[in-house]
């Protein structure tokens, strides 16, 4: 066996979030891209790494037919199986798990998958189906007509790095979603005087958990660029108590010895934003155990009023060790992204 099988998803989410602190690898919002495919008649295959959740207008259909948000194949493939060929967002990654989503697709969903990975530095040029560097990291299992499967990894298995993903499904057929979840390799770290996005996701970084996340998921406060409305960013409830603040813990791509500037960006938050922000940081050693909220946490950036629509620059240019940070908002609101600029 290739995987532990498939998970309930309670312990799915336990395993990929809590305990391997992992991202959509693939996702469209961290800059995945489909690279090839075999056939996408009635529905693109980039619709598989879309980030929201599928929909159905069973009264819509489009010159191939009933129009649905997903993948999906014309009937009577003659080849073994349809593939669809991915490249992640992020420099590599170790895959941990994933989520295959037949939403919607009822007597035309893909009845059986299987996922194979590569590792490509650059050096092969385009990535063709029968390159032969693809190994199989999930072996072909069953899907039910719309439900999401859930698969986890050995963790004896989950060391490899690879940079790109082939989604095979048994013969032909339609799936929703692909969602695959690892822990990201981040680029080889250059001379210590050149300074990074500690608080990047393709740097490493890793939103762990948040007081609320109502409208937007806290994770988008790492994507790279400044997104392209409110849906990107992350923003919480309004609060009606006093002395209210929503926060959330950030885990570094690495360890700072040197912090040189932070940026809160507010973009397109322009009715909604906070009234001000904390920023703190913490070091927790790697063989330390228990919540990071347990940890002594130093002010980096004292609370700051904020404006709508606008980067936030707070110079720091300080050598310290953290490991962590945590965005405090009062007292409630929504933030595009953080940059935590150090080495």
């Amino acid at each position: 066996m290739k995987f532990f099988g498939l998970a309930e998803e309670s312990e799915f989410k336990f395993i990929i979030t809590s305990k391997h602190k992992a991202v959509d690898v693939i996702g469209s919002k961290l800059g995945g891209q489909v690279v090839s495919f075999s056939d996408e008649w009635f529905a693109s295959a980039e619709n598989l790494i879309k980030p929201t959740v599928p929909i159905r207008d069973p009264t819509r259909f489009v010159h191939s037919g009933a129009w649905y948000d997903g993948w999906e194949t014309r009937r009577h493939n003659e080849m073994e199986y349809d593939w669809v060929i991915i490249k992640m967002g992020v420099a590599a990654a170790q895959i941990i798990g994933g989520e295959v989503d037949t939403a919607f697709f009822n007597g035309n969903q893909a009845p059986f998958v299987s996922i194979e990975a590569l590792h490509d530095g650059g050096e092969e040029g385009n990535i063709v189906e029968d390159d032969q560097r693809w190994v199989e990291v999930v072996e072909k299992f069953e899907c039910g007509p719309s439900q999401k499967h859930f698969f986890i990894r050995s963790s004896g298995l989950t060391e490899q790095k690879f940079t790109h993903i082939k989604l095979k499904m048994y013969p032909d057929g339609g799936i929703a979603r692909f969602r695959l979840y690892g822990r990201v390799a981040p680029p080889e770290v250059k001379p210590e005087s050149h300074v990074i996005d500690l608080a990047y996701v393709c740097n490493g970084a890793v939103a762990l958990e948040c007081s609320d996340q109502h409208f937007g998921s806290a994770d988008n406060l790492l994507l790279p660029g400044r997104g392209h409305d409110m849906s990107d960013g992350w923003e919480t409830k309004r609060s009606r108590q006093s002395g209210h603040i929503d926060w959330a813990t950030i885990q570094l791509g690495r360890e700072s010895s040197f912090i040189d500037k932070i940026i809160v960006d507010t973009a397109h938050y322009r009715g909604n934003f906070p009234q001000f922000i904390i920023v703190e940081g913490c070091l927790r050693e790697p063989e330390s155990s228990g919540n990071v909220n347990g940890t002594a946490w130093v002010e980096l950036v004292g609370k700051s009023k904020t404006g709508p629509d606008k980067e936030h620059m707070y110079e720091i240019c300080k050598n310290i060790r953290i490991s962590h940070i945590k965005l405090k908002i009062i007292p409630d609101g929504g933030v595009k992204r953080i940059r935590v600029w150090g080495y």
